[in-house]
């Protein structure tokens, strides 16, 4: 997966330092009540469409954005569920990051905007929709905490609580 032009900048400057970054990561539920995930290319695993914000990005524009370019569905973003950080990856390269995760509970705009899901960048290698309660075995372990705090907030009356694990 290329870096992002701003990290690249941020790296030419501070090498494979940590750097502390703010992402997003979608919960996309269709009418039918299944889950949108990707198979990352890096890894071969399952897993939430997530991504990084551009500077200033506002992070529900962001994430529909990364949805979009991931995987060809138009999403309405209805709520944040989650907020969460990762520990401190180390990329085969040396860079170590770390994330801010703003978890969000999002919709396909439609029935056909559902049906569009493909592979639409070369962050994924396929595309697919899951019943929530029968997910591939090799889902990331990050992905499957994330959809269990939007399942917990989804249940919460009134969705009026953020989860944090």
């Amino acid at each position: 997966m290329p870096i992002p032009p701003y990290v690249a900048g941020l790296r030419e400057r501070i090498g494979t330092d940590l750097l502390w970054l703010p992402g997003v990561t979608a919960v996309v539920l269709d009418d039918d009540g299944r889950v949108l995930l990707g198979r990352r290319a890096d890894s071969g695993l399952w897993a939430l469409v997530s991504g990084i914000l551009e500077p200033g990005e506002e992070p529900a524009v962001g994430l529909a954005r990364e949805v979009l370019e991931e995987t060809a569905v138009e999403v309405r973003i209805e709520a944040l569920a989650a907020v969460s950080t990762t520990p401190v990856i180390t990329y085969p390269n040396g860079d170590r990051s770390a994330y801010l995760d703003l978890c969000f509970v999002a919709r396909p705009v439609s029935r056909e905007a559902a049906a569009a899901a493909r592979v639409a960048d070369d962050e994924s290698l396929e595309v697919a929709w899951f019943p929530v309660d029968a997910l591939p075995d090799d889902v990331t372990r990050s992905s499957r905490e994330r959809l269990e705090l939007a399942q917990r907030y989804l249940a919460a009356p009134q969705h009026g609580t953020i989860f944090v694990r």
